[in-house]
């Protein structure tokens, strides 16, 4: 069970009756629609109430008889988790029980549900097990449109599935401009699909797009004059024009990511706080994926009678959740978004420019419950020139996890995968070598056995499962399974008040291990269970956030769990944690960055003169980031675990010291030594 108590105040958006939603007056014609074409396409305005009103209409009409469930997935657990809590107050059940939800490293379901809320990735996962996904009568994929990597894996593999399954019923939830798209994907036949002289299935058989005018008011689209220098200050600087010149009502704010949001948050505090009580009180909150499910439900709380929430967000809050009382937003103009050059092998999350379509649907927040304003943080010409929407993610990433997830799934040519869009043929080549480098494929490209079964299984992606596989040879699997918990987070777990960076630095300092980020991630997490005893006090004191602590022990253990089920055990006697000797605990650290080097070996960098890296493969100038323990020191070879962009520089973090020699013994396939350089 989630760590909160189901009650009223905390479940989102529950003021509008559902009768009172715009889709309760389609109920009669959408089960006609489900009931008659495999395939419906419902294209519905955020807010009107498709995501909630849907499954249950679906359950009343009887979908779950004989034991059967109604899944509807979500691109973010964020929303899988609101949305699921809603439904289950207006069923009147506890979240769980008829209503659950599923998210990576969190299940809260039982026998008795019917109605399953889950992120795409989540269901991909169930098909391993179940391939033709039986337990399920409707599957419902929502904001479609998204086109995360997941989405479009999803609807190939249901694609597939319907073949075999034509009573399931599938709805596709998706934004106007994509509804086409989507229709004539499901009523394209394939080469599989159509015997020989058909011509397929005729397309008014298979799908209906369902259309469901949603009511929204008004809203006034402001944008800049000049460009903004720097927007998160502009953003600050509007909520305050806002907070001063206009009406009650609460603000949403667009940026790209936690540390611009954080940022943000707390320049708004500040300046409330030396403002008084001028303007009236003003309430800052973040809303991003790094948060517990628990911190992402305090933005649907009422706000203080007297008192404006401004809720800074990622781009979630676009389409994903529905937040009440929004009447004004303020758009930064950029997102987030994955990029991967296949060429340098690193993949990083860059800020871009939005597209017209996520601006428009950006904006349309703010008409939800009465006329709104949006504030747009750049210019008319430069909202004309944007994208009219941004490729999907498939087309950008590194397709590993996704590849290793197809070939578990029995579909061995990836390459004829039916895919919403193709990916380009230099990313799957990529990622084919790289599993391949790992041992996860063989020389004809099937899957081996059993690690690249093993890696497909593991909830991580695949270096960090060859990592915690090869751990047992290493002599180190329980604390490989902490660094693999510690990195699943998804964000810092250090934290610190305005003011009280040295202080963090000198708690970090206590935990830290000369040879880098991972092993010092391994100290502070034996140190929060030993010493610490679990307790949020420890935390406190050592610049921990204690609900990163508490996740990464839950994460650990169901890591521990499925490693369980290869047959791997870990010791977790008290014996086994007894302090080592000096020598003994440097033969471990030692053991413990030869197995993170036998994973991560195509992230693995060189420092150069000036104290930047470059990476073996391209090239790219790295440099360690600055909450790294590796920023200002000096190492010849490191791996990292991921990179990022900020501006004009490309930043490694979770960096550990390791050996060059370990790179020609641990990964012989993938480097050799030319010209008595690295290659």
């Amino acid at each position: 069970m989630a760590d909160f108590n189901i009650d009223s105040a905390f479940i989102p958006a529950l003021h509008k009756p559902a009768a009172l939603l715009p889709i309760a007056k389609h109920r009669e014609s959408l089960l006609y629609v489900v009931e008659t074409y495999p395939v419906t396409i419902v294209i519905g305005q955020t807010g009107s109430g498709k995501t909630t009103q849907i499954p249950q209409f679906l359950e009343r009409a009887g979908w779950c008889s004989d034991g059967k469930i109604i899944g509807v997935t979500q691109p973010r657990r964020v929303a899988a988790t609101t949305v699921a809590l809603r439904v289950a107050e207006e069923v009147g059940c506890e979240v769980g029980k008829e209503v659950g939800y599923s998210i990576r490293f969190e299940d809260v379901t039982s026998a008795a549900t019917r109605v399953k809320f889950m992120t795409d990735g989540l269901l991909i996962r169930e098909a391993l097990v179940d391939p033709l996904l039986s337990r399920y009568s409707v599957i419902m994929v929502d904001e479609a449109h998204e086109r995360s990597t997941s989405t479009d894996i999803l609807l190939g593999l249901l694609k597939k599935i319907r073949r075999k399954r034509p009573d399931l019923r599938l709805i596709i939830s998706s934004a106007t401009l994509q509804a086409e798209e989507f229709l004539s994907f499901f009523t394209q036949p394939t080469e599989e699909t159509a015997p020989p002289g058909a011509g397929g299935e005729e397309k008014h058989e298979t799908a209906k797009i369902v259309s469901l005018e949603g009511r929204t008011y008004p809203i006034d689209i402001l944008h800049l004059e000049s460009p903004a220098e720097h927007y998160v200050e502009k953003a600050v600087e509007t909520v305050f024009d806002i907070h001063s010149q206009e009406g009650d009502g609460d603000i949403l704010v667009f940026l790209t990511g936690r540390e611009e949001i954080d940022h943000a948050v707390q320049e708004i505090a500040e300046r409330a706080a030396q403002a008084g009580s001028r303007y009236g009180a003003i309430q800052p909150l973040p809303l991003y994926a790094g948060l517990s499910t628990e911190q992402q439900m305090y933005v649907f709380d009422k706000a203080p009678k007297g008192t404006r929430k401004v809720i800074c967000s990622t781009n979630i809050a676009e389409a994903s959740v529905t937040i009440d009382g929004i009447v004004y937003v303020v758009d930064c103009g950029f997102v987030k978004l994955r990029a991967y050059n296949p060429t340098t092998g690193i993949e990083t999350l860059t800020a871009a420019p939005v597209s017209k379509a996520s601006a428009s649907q950006r904006a349309g927040r703010a008409g939800r419950t009465r006329p709104g304003k949006c504030f747009r943080l750049y210019t008319q010409q430069a909202f004309e020139a944007l994208p009219e929407a941004n490729p999907p993610e498939l087309q950008r990433s590194n397709l590993g996890p996704v590849v290793l997830q197809l070939k578990a799934l029995g579909i061995d040519n990836v390459v004829r995968f039916d895919f919403l869009s193709p990916p380009p043929a230099e990313l799957m080549s990529k990622a084919l070598e790289l599993l391949y480098s790992l041992g996860a494929l063989d020389d004809y490209a099937k899957l081996t056995r059993p690690l690249g079964f093993r890696m497909a299984e593991l909830a991580v992606e695949p270096m960090m499962a060859k990592t915690l596989l090869s751990a047992p040879s290493f002599d180190c699997l329980g604390e490989m399974l902490t660094i693999a918990a510690m990195t699943s987070l998804g964000g810092s777990v250090w934290f610190h008040h305005d003011g009280e960076q040295k202080q963090m630095e000198s708690s970090r300092r206590k935990f830290a291990a000369e040879e880098g980020d991972h092993l010092t991630l391994l100290n502070a997490y034996t140190a929060f269970v030993t010493t610490g005893r679990k307790e949020a006090r420890f935390c406190r004191e050592n610049n921990l956030n204690f609900k990163s602590m508490t996740r990464a022990v839950s994460i650990r253990s169901q890591l521990k769990r499925y490693l369980e089920r290869f047959n791997i055990f870990v010791d977790e006697s008290p014996a086994s944690r007894q302090p080592a000797a000096e020598a003994d605990q440097g033969r471990k650290a030692e053991r413990i960055r030869r197995c993170l080097t036998s994973g991560y070996f195509a992230h693995a960098a060189r420092m150069q003169a000036d104290g930047t890296y470059r990476n073996v493969e391209g090239g790219t100038v790295l440099q360690a980031h600055p909450s790294s323990l590796m920023f200002n020191r000096k190492a010849d070879w490191v791996i990292f675990h991921e990179v990022m962009e900020t501006g004009e520089k490309t930043f490694i973090r979770d960096v550990t010291k390791i050996e060059k020699g370990w790179l020609l013994e641990l990964a012989p396939g993938f480097y050799k030594v030319t010209d008595s350089r690295t290659s």
